[in-house]
């Protein structure tokens, strides 16, 4: 299985951390504020807490934090996420819901893989799962979940497919980083409807990411 260093403590690292545990990986929680990663890692049980800005002990580091932290939590860890698989869940979508906060062209993840340090290796994923959804979910569940996945680094996509895979969910890889603006734009329109400002169902299998 995999070593896992979660940065962010809010409900989606709670959730992923929680399966990661039950798929058999190590997992380590890092915040900003030592008691929030410390309260985490007690509550899901089997975790350890970090310390923000040194070197993460897991192989795989996951940004579960707000698109607006992820550039000063990379420059807080600087060269220590170097050779590290960066899996960037962040949505970063605008206020009112009508669109994308990146440039036109890019995406978080593209931003963020632009800041990373020589050697880390950034993947999109589970930005389109809610946290609720990835909670609930079993199994036994005749719907798969699944996870898609987009990355430049094909051993990168591949840990992070395994890994996937160690929470009972499904990963599909959708390329390069180049279709990480699909994936973000496709969550502005989740959340819409989630919010009823699209189309309303109860039949949705969608997440939300991350609060710090």
């Amino acid at each position: 299985m995999s070593r896992i260093s979660i940065i962010g403590t809010g409900n989606m690292a709670r959730a992923l951390g929680s399966r990661a545990l039950a798929g058999g990986n190590a997992v380590e929680v890092l915040s900003r504020d030592a008691s929030k990663a410390d309260a985490l890692a007690t509550v899901i049980g089997g975790a350890t807490a970090g310390t923000i800005g040194a070197a993460p002990a897991g192989d795989i580091v996951i940004l579960a934090v707000p698109y607006a932290h992820a550039a000063p939590v990379l420059r807080q860890f600087g060269n220590a996420l170097s050779g590290k698989v960066i899996v960037d869940i962040t949505n970063p979508f605008n206020p009112d819901l009508t669109g994308l906060v990146t440039p036109e062209g890019s995406s978080a993840a593209q931003e963020i893989a632009k800041r990373a340090p020589t050697g880390a290796h950034v993947v999109k994923a589970f930005n389109t799962v809610f946290s609720h959804v990835l909670a609930a979910y079993t199994p036994e569940d005749p719907r798969p979940l699944d996870v898609f996945i987009a990355g430049d680094d094909a051993e990168a996509k591949a840990r992070v497919s395994l890994f996937v895979e160690s929470l009972a969910l499904r990963p599909l890889d959708v390329g390069d980083l180049k279709s990480a603006p699909w994936l973000e734009g496709t969550s502005v329109l989740l959340m819409r409807a989630m919010f009823g400002k699209a189309v309303h169902s109860s039949s949705f299998s969608i997440g939300l990411t991350v609060r710090d």
